[in-house]
């Protein structure tokens, strides 16, 4: 929601049968605001687990902040309030998600040189996070803004500076997590074989960057699956099979204790089907990208390693000949 504060009351209304805030267009929040331009105020639902979440994200952002040096990769927190139960997050505006920008360009590609600029700020941002020890584990379009609303159009874009929101699901890298991370579709296969080891939150974040980095340059997510099964045969299909010491413990997926069931433990023939369009890694990025193909390649394999203790992180990615070739 998009607010320019001005004295008004706050009229008093009821919840949404999910617990979201009732508003209308217009309305004034709280007189305590006093932005001289307009700010985007964040209404989490009045459920416990959401107001739970939103408080986390208010100390992440915080320490963010506090440790900040120079230009921020990160959307900016302006303040914070809770209105009956809601708390309201209040931040800079920015413009539109790499989503709705994909989606507004009918799905088409990012042309390399954009994909590179994107991807670099990201990568910056996750190393600068892992220096703190914060993992976040949702990164994906739809949580990257452009700064700028006016970049709406290909090519003739006035600006390509990026920003990270949504820190609810960031945590320290030494306390528990949750078993579930990231939206599906980016998803790392550690965690789909709930291999949880000491450390692997860090290079998971690797594997969502690298999601995120295929769905600028193919013009939608690289792995279109709601299932595990299927999601672990898009894998092999595109990256070959998985190293045998990941599934060793991942149960019944597998066959012969190596061959993963499929298709044979396929849902539907539309899932064998999905599965069987997709091609090998190298083959997709020719398909989609002229220039530096062989250093794109070579980095998107580095970021998408099965193995996490073999995954490049962002730290080391940002040293890869793929940022370099064009200065």
């Amino acid at each position: 929601a998009l607010a320019k504060a001005r004295r008004s009351s706050r009229p008093k209304r009821d919840d949404d049968h999910d617990g979201h805030y009732v508003f209308n267009l217009g309305e004034n929040l709280t007189p305590r605001l006093r932005w001289e331009k307009y700010v985007a105020i964040k209404i989490v639902r009045s459920i416990r687990k959401y107001h739970d979440a939103a408080m986390i994200e208010i100390d992440i952002l915080q320490h963010l902040a506090k440790n900040e040096k120079g230009t921020s990769g990160r959307v900016q927190i302006r303040n914070w309030f809770d209105i009956r139960n809601h708390i309201c997050i209040v931040f800079e505006k920015l413009g539109p998600s790499l989503f709705d920008f994909l989606k507004r360009n009918k799905y088409s590609p990012f042309p390399v040189d954009l994909v590179r600029e994107f991807v670099h700020q990201l990568l910056e941002s996750v190393a600068y996070m892992h220096d703190l020890l914060l993992i976040n584990t949702d990164l994906k379009p739809e949580n990257i803004l452009l700064v700028s609303s006016e970049y709406v159009k290909l090519p003739g874009c006035k600006s390509s500076a990026i920003k990270l929101i949504d820190f609810g699901t960031t945590a320290f890298d030494n306390q528990n997590h949750s078993s579930i991370v990231s939206t599906r579709h980016y998803r790392a296969p550690e965690i789909i074989l709930v291999e949880f080891k000491e450390g692997y939150f860090r290079t998971a974040s690797e594997h969502l960057i690298e999601n995120s980095r295929m769905t600028y340059c193919l013009g939608g997510a690289l792995f279109q699956t709601h299932e595990n099964l299927e999601h672990l045969a898009m894998m092999e299909m595109v990256l070959g099979p998985l190293p045998e010491h990941m599934i060793r413990r991942a149960g019944k997926i597998f066959r012969s204790g190596s061959r993963l069931n499929w298709p044979e433990g396929a849902v539907s023939r539309e899932s064998i089907r999905a599965v069987k369009k997709l091609d090998r890694l190298k083959n997709m990025v020719s398909q989609h990208v002229e220039s530096s193909r062989y250093f794109l390649a070579d980095l998107l394999e580095g970021l998408l390693k099965y193995d996490p203790s073999e995954r490049l992180t962002a730290r080391q990615a940002l040293n890869h000949p793929f940022f370099s070739e064009s200065k």
